[in-house]
């Protein structure tokens, strides 16, 4: 059977003993998570509209033709 002191501990293990050491919560994670999330969704609309607005390219003037010697 194997032994709790010389097994290693799971990654979401560690995470968990780590967010309870720093004293942030279920509730308190779920909230930042929710606000990251929310940030990207703005950034994407930000580019959307970005894009949106320089769809259209601006207009190119006639081309010169330039004699060389």
């Amino acid at each position: 059977m194997a032994n709790a002191e010389t097994d290693p501990k799971r990654v979401c293990c560690l995470i968990s003993e780590l967010l309870e050491e720093t004293g942030i919560d279920r509730d308190k994670l779920r909230s930042l998570r929710r606000q990251v999330l929310e940030g990207m969704v703005t950034l994407c609309l930000w580019q959307l509209e970005r894009m949106g607005q320089s769809a259209s390219p601006p207009p190119r003037s006639k081309a010169r033709r330039v004699h060389v010697d």
